[in-house]
Parts: structure tokens; C-alpha cells; sequence
């Protein structure tokens, strides 16, 4: 393993130079809370450090990996309310991964922010572009700068043995003593970073994989080409294209030249194969787009936000358009805005009758103008939930119109009216509007109201999910309460009432839709599921969580895409299973956020019922089988120095309720650094095309709840078969490298 610091580092940039030098920045966090701390990069050229000039000891510092990007300007909401006090040149914004708050920073001089901002942005480049064998260095480099405590660039075997609890390593001390002796070359005492580097291979030596090596290595030290071949073909199933593939797995993955030139690989370069993309569980293809995109919007499954405007629970916490922007940054594709008459004739967004606080809804409409199509870009639906009188309404239209101008869909494609929806394709970079529309597209001239609905009507409606049911609805359903011009905006997404799936068949237009709320939909998949399932596959169906989860909690989506429901919204700001399901279904086809539902949940004529998947045409189930071999560099929850993990593997499938299961290894003590179960747990699944199968790894605690150390979520058809490692993600759904799970898969029919 090598360890060139120009590898990694770019120190003699005069940017980054500045940031070694550290500066004195102004963290904000609000209109009245402003406080001068000073900011370092440190010699790692990875970590941030930053303190009070007051606080002792006292330090926070980050990892250039943990962010995302850097905004320059006035481009967050604190800034933005500060733009007068100070000029757009001095700010910059420190955007984060996952559902971490942003970092507001002020410089004291144009020149100081322009170096921040330029610095941080060719650290993040060199961060995202890394190979695995810089990544690697990277992660070495970090536990020796956390290691050595007194900075004098060597490690005694005092400081080692505290890095082994770090790292989440119970070694007895004639072992760890043994290991130190071996990379202690120079027999100093001490270990400097080459001599660290040595120790650390032989530490994370795998005798797991150098087993499956030995398995297809006919002299132990390298795999021919077509030796490799072979264990691509018998054991990753890969067919024909194994010969194609050795070829350039060899010129990806092996770091020896004199091998790459005999078109063989090492011990070293399988390793690094099995811990990359392509030896990842999730079909590479997979991530790519590849799926049809110009079927019906209703043919797909669509990441759909609730209360997007939110950043925590919905009676106290914070609107926020930071909420909307990370949700859209998530892939998601349908987002919800909750409007109120606001002071100065100009509509506000937050969750009514509530404490939550108030954005402006032309803030919330630029916000998407601005993200809607930064990582995908097919259409945004935008879910008006509205409560203003006809005045603010109109002013909502204008805003609408002025602000994202041809971005805003105002009339159907190609002037017709639509026997079916558009598609994904013909849509794309379009924004559309759900809400009211007095008439249909048909006769816009027949100005009736009397079938349109909104969410919180349709609950208020009797519905046990509304904690307000005996409140009368907020706007009523007549013309005069109707905006004309915000009525005209609405195309393809018109809100109705749900009249029965009878009513449906005979009367609904495709571009009419309704809103279900999750104990509605569990009822009408109970009494008609194969309804259900051939309504959804000619009109939109929207699904959301009872108003009584105050608390911004989830319900399990499954139960809703079992159905064919397309739009089933969730609260983005909430990170736990459901979320992690929604991840796992969306990290497909691109993460463009939308995902074509199984041709059994397209077909019109579809018999399908969630609750009897053996009769649906075609039915195949198949049989799933995962050896969980080991375990790598699992992540220490808690942080105490003794402290050291007793991890356990459990596997989830989610999906029709048959195949609802879950299994899980026996636990291994002290052990969150290599620890190795070799345990096979086998699943039977009746519908492949539906399932999502979930990963946790905990640790485990007799006396209380398991701690969460990780997980993946991936759908079934997705998997990969064969030897494969899985990358951990965190509860808010980031990266934990190098934390992964190495397992062996294997599929095959049931019979």
C-alpha cells in the first residue's frame, strides 16, 4: 500500500494554503447569533478544525467527506435575512451529506472567502474522485493522525493499543504486541506512517477472501485470466461476458504492472475488486438509467415528500426551504406546499394551526425553480394543499407564472385531451400543479366544483386518520372559493373526491386523482386489492400519513406500492426503516425518483391482489440464500475507549405480506473490527418483482434495544449474485466507509 502524499493532498495550493494558515470566519446561526471562531485545515488536508477563541480546549472539527458542496453568497435563509449587514462576497454556506444542518460562515474580506470556498471545493473534487486504493490511504492516514496523541509523528505501542478500541478491535495485548514487533522494522519502539501502514496491513488481513483466492488459484499467488474467468462464471454468475469482464477487472483493480501484463491478478487486487462497484451486491446496471421512460406517468413508481417544508415534527418544528432543497436533492420527485393567507397579501407555507414557523410561498416556488432539476430531470409534481382565500390565490398564479415561467406545465402537450397521461420523457424539466380545477379540460367553459377535494377534506371526511375530524374542511368546495387563475394552472393533476372504484372506471378522466390516507388504503387493499391495483394503473393515487403522527413518524410504504400506488409521500425529514425502504427502491434506474412499477401493476386488466400473489399470471417464486461471511471496520456507536461492539447481522424482506420475513445471525462478541459469522439464512419469495431486501447490522445489548451500527436496502431484482461486499450506510442513509458486510448470494427457483 502506498502512502505518496501528493496522492491525496494538494497543500501547495495557495487556497489551501490559506486554510492550513486558519482564518478567522463568523459562524451564524441566526439573526441575533453571530460568533467569531477560528477555522484550520489540518496537515491531513481532510479535517476542518474549529474553536472559540474562548472556549480553553474546547474544539469541533469535520471531515472534508462529510460535505456535499460549498454555496457562495447569500444562497441560505439565515444569510439571506442577514443580506444587509453583510455583502454576498464575505458569505458562504457549508453544505453537508444527509439530514445534517448547513454551516453559515461570514470572512472578514472578499479575498478570505473567494480562497474558503475555492479550497474547500478542490478538496471536495479530490474527495469525490479518489480511487479505492487513495481512499484507502486516506482512511489509514486518519487513524494515524487520531492515533498519535502527542503529534510527533510516531506511534508507541501505548498509543497503538488505545487506536485498537477506536477501531473497534478487542486484541489481546501478546497479540497486538506480536503485530506491532512485525511492522516495527527499525525496532525503535515506535511506528512511523510507512511502518503504520505495514501494521495496518497485516491487522486487516482477510482470510475470508484469501480462502475463496485459494479456492480458484492453481499456484496460490496470482488468478490467470482464466482462472478468474472461471470463478466469474461458476460463483458471480456472470455467463458469457466472464472472459470480457477478467479482462478488464484486471486492468481496473490490479495495482502490479508485471501482473496486468500477464493478465493476472493478486491477492491484492481481487480484494480490492470485491470491495469496489463491481463486486458491490447492487447490479451496476442498475444504478445507471435504464428503464423504459416513456410509458404513463401512472405506470411508475414516483418519490413523493410529506410536509415538505419541514425540517423536524409538524406541531413545533421548523419550515424551512432548506427541507425542500434536501428533499429534491434525495431524488424526490413530488413535493408537498401547505398554503396560509399571509400579512401583506402575500401567501405563507407551514403546517396550519400549528407552531411551526412561516416561509414565504414565492421563496418556496424559487427554491424550485432553482433545485428541481439538479439531480434528475424528470417532472416535479407539486401538491398544493390549499387554504387561502381566492385574493392570495391569484397571487399564488402570478407567482407561479412570473417565477418559473416555462419551467410551469399551463396547457396539455399537444393541445389534445389525454386518454392517458404523458410520460416521464415527454415531461421532463416540466414542474406540474396538483390542486383544485374548476371543471375539466374538457369543457373549461362548464365552471363546476362540486367533486374537487384536498387532502385535509378527504380526511375530515370521516376518516379516523384525521386528528380533526369533527373540524368543519378549510375551504369549501364552490366556485367562488376557487381562484380562475390558479384553476387554469392545473393540467394533468387535478384533485378529486374518491367515489368508489366503480364511479372510476365509468366517470374518472386519467388526469383526475386522489388523495388516501394510510389506513384508507389499508382498507381498500383488504376489501379490493385487484381493484385497486387496475385503478392505479390508469390514474394518479396519492397516499400520506395519518394526521395524527405528530411527530412526523412514517408508515411502511410497501403496503402502498403493493397496491400500484404511485405518489406515497413520506416525511424526507424523518430517517429510520421507512425512509431507508424509499431509499432503497429510488437508488435504481439512476435515482432519477421515478422507477416503472412490474408490468403486473401496469396491465389494465390485472388481477393482482398484494394478498394472493400465487395467482397472478407467470407466478415464479424464487428461492433467496445469504451466506453472511464477515464483517468489516463496523462503525464504534458508542464512543467510550472500552467499549467495543457485539455486532449481528439480521435480514429483512419487505414486500406482498407472504413475504414479509426476517432472520438474523447469533452475535459476536467484542468484536466490530473483522468480525466473521459464516451463517447462512434462506428466505422464499413469492414476488420478486416487489421486494426490498434491508441489511442491519446492530449491536447487541442483553440489557437494552440493540444499538444500530448500519444498513442497506436494496430491491430484490437488483441483487447481485455471488461473492459481494455491502457498503453500510448510516441511519440518515449516508456512506460509512469502509464499513461493509461480505456475503455470498445465491438465487434460484423454488420448486
Amino acid at each position: 500500500m502506498s502512502t505518496k502524499k501528493s496522492g491525496n493532498r494538494v497543500p501547495d495550493d495557495p487556497d489551501v494554503k490559506l486554510m492550513m494558515g486558519g482564518s478567522t470566519l463568523r459562524k451564524v446561526k441566526s439573526r441575533s447569533w453571530k460568533k467569531q471562531r477560528h477555522f484550520c485545515l489540518l496537515e491531513d488536508g481532510s479535517t476542518i478544525w474549529y474553536k472559540s477563541r474562548w472556549a480553553g480546549k474546547g474544539h469541533s472539527t469535520f471531515s472534508v467527506t462529510d460535505l456535499e458542496a460549498v454555496r457562495e453568497g447569500h444562497q441560505s435563509e439565515v444569510l439571506l435575512s442577514l443580506a444587509e449587514e453583510f455583502p454576498a462576497e464575505l458569505c458562504f454556506t457549508l453544505v453537508f451529506h444527509g439530514r445534517q444542518g448547513n454551516l453559515d460562515l461570514v470572512a472578514e474580506s472578499p479575498e478570505e472567502a473567494q480562497a474558503w470556498i475555492k479550497g474547500i471545493r478542490k478538496l471536495i473534487h479530490k474527495a469525490q474522485t479518489m480511487d479505492e486504493q487513495e481512499r484507502l490511504d486516506q482512511w489509514v492516514r486518519d487513524w494515524f493522525q487520531k492515533a498519535d496523541k502527542n503529534k510527533d509523528g510516531k506511534m508507541t505501542f501505548k498509543e497503538v493499543k488505545t487506536l485498537l478500541k477506536m477501531m473497534n478491535v478487542d486484541m489481546n495485548e501478546e497479540h497486538a504486541l506480536h503485530l506491532f514487533t512485525m511492522a516495527d522494522r527499525s525496532e525503535s519502539g515506535s511506528l512511523e506512517i510507512e511502518q503504520f501502514v505495514h501494521f495496518y496491513k497485516i491487522l486487516t488481513q482477510r482470510d475470508e477472501v484469501w480462502k475463496v483466492f485459494q479456492d480458484y488459484s492453481g499456484d496460490g499467488e496470482m488468478l490467470t485470466l482464466e482462472e478468474l474467468e472461471s470463478f466469474l462464471t461458476v460463483e458471480q454468475q456472470e455467463g458469457e461476458q466472464s472472459s470480457r469482464h477478467a479482462q478488464e477487472l484486471i486492468q481496473q483493480y490490479e495495482p502490479s504492472e508485471t501482473a496486468k501484463k500477464q493478465s493476472a491478478m493478486s491477492l491484492e487486487g481481487f480484494q480490492m475488486y470485491l470491495c469496489s462497484q463491481d463486486g458491490s451486491i447492487f447490479k451496476p446496471e442498475h444504478l445507471e438509467l435504464h428503464q423504459d421512460m416513456s410509458q404513463p406517468l401512472s405506470h411508475y413508481f414516483i418519490s413523493s415528500s410529506h410536509n415538505t417544508y419541514l425540517l423536524e415534527d409538524q406541531l413545533r418544528g421548523q419550515s424551512s426551504l432548506e427541507a425542500y432543497i434536501q428533499a429534491l436533492k434525495r431524488g424526490c420527485r413530488c413535493v408537498e406546499v401547505d398554503c396560509w393567507d399571509g400579512g401583506d397579501g402575500e401567501p405563507v407555507v407551514y403546517h396550519g394551526h400549528t407552531f411551526t414557523s412561516k416561509i414565504l410561498f414565492r421563496d418556496v416556488i424559487s427554491t424550485l425553480r432553482d433545485y428541481a432539476f439538479k439531480v434528475s430531470d424528470f417532472p416535479v409534481i407539486v401538491s398544493l394543499e390549499n387554504h387561502c382565500g381566492v385574493e392570495q390565490q391569484t397571487v399564488m398564479a402570478n407567482h407561479l407564472k412570473q417565477i418559473l415561467g416555462d419551467l410551469l406545465l399551463t396547457a396539455p402537450l399537444d393541445g389534445q385531451i389525454p386518454q392517458q397521461l404523458p410520460s416521464p420523457q415527454e415531461l421532463r424539466g416540466k414542474i406540474l400543479l396538483k390542486a383544485k380545477k374548476i371543471g375539466g379540460l374538457e369543457e373549461c367553459l362548464d365552471e363546476t366544483l362540486a367533486d374537487d377535494v384536498s387532502d385535509e377534506e378527504e380526511a375530515a371526511d370521516g376518516d379516523a386518520d384525521s386528528p380533526n375530524t369533527e373540524e368543519p374542511p378549510a375551504v369549501k368546495n364552490d366556485e367562488s372559493n376557487v381562484s380562475r387563475e390558479l384553476s387554469d394552472l392545473v393540467v394533468y393533476c387535478k384533485s378529486v373526491h374518491f367515489h368508489g372504484f366503480e364511479h372510476a372506471r365509468s366517470n374518472a378522466k386519467c388526469y383526475e386523482m386522489s388523495s388516501f390516507s394510510e389506513s384508507k388504503v389499508k382498507k381498500l387493499a383488504k376489501d379490493a386489492g385487484s381493484e385497486f391495483v387496475q385503478y392505479n394503473t390508469r390514474q394518479l393515487s396519492r397516499t400520506y400519513p395519518s394526521g395524527l403522527r405528530t411527530d412526523s413518524s412514517n408508515y411502511n410504504p410497501q403496503d402502498m406500492w403493493n397496491m400500484g400506488c404511485q405518489i406515497v409521500a413520506l416525511n424526507f425529514q424523518t430517517a429510520g426503516l421507512e425512509m431507508d425502504l424509499n431509499d432503497g427502491l429510488f437508488r435504481q434506474n439512476g435515482c432519477c425518483g421515478y422507477v416503472l412499477k412490474p408490468d403486473f401493476l401496469r396491465d389494465a386488466d390485472s388481477q393482482f391482489s398484494p394478498e394472493n400473489p400465487e395467482e397472478q399470471r407467470g407466478y415464479k417464486p424464487l428461492r433467496l440464500s445469504i451466506q453472511v461471511i464477515s464483517g468489516q471496520q463496523l462503525p464504534k456507536v458508542n464512543q467510550k475507549e472500552r467499549s467495543i461492539a457485539d455486532p449481528l447481522v439480521r435480514v429483512e424482506i419487505y414486500g406482498v405480506p407472504q413475504d414479509q420475513a426476517k432472520d438474523e445471525t447469533s452475535y459476536i462478541i467484542n468484536n466490530g473490527f473483522n468480525p466473521v459469522w459464516n451463517e447462512t439464512l434462506n428466505f422464499n419469495v413469492h414476488t420478486p418483482e416487489l421486494a426490498l431486501v434491508r441489511f442491519v447490522v446492530e449491536d447487541y445489548d442483553k440489557a437494552s434495544r440493540n444499538d444500530f451500527l448500519g444498513q442497506f436496502t436494496l430491491p430484490f431484482t437488483c441483487i447481485q449474485a455471488g461473492y459481494r461486499h455491502i457498503h453500510l450506510l448510516s441511519k440518515d442513509g449516508t456512506p460509512i466507509p469502509p464499513s461493509s458486510l461480505f456475503v455470498n448470494i445465491s438465487i434460484s427457483e423454488l420448486t
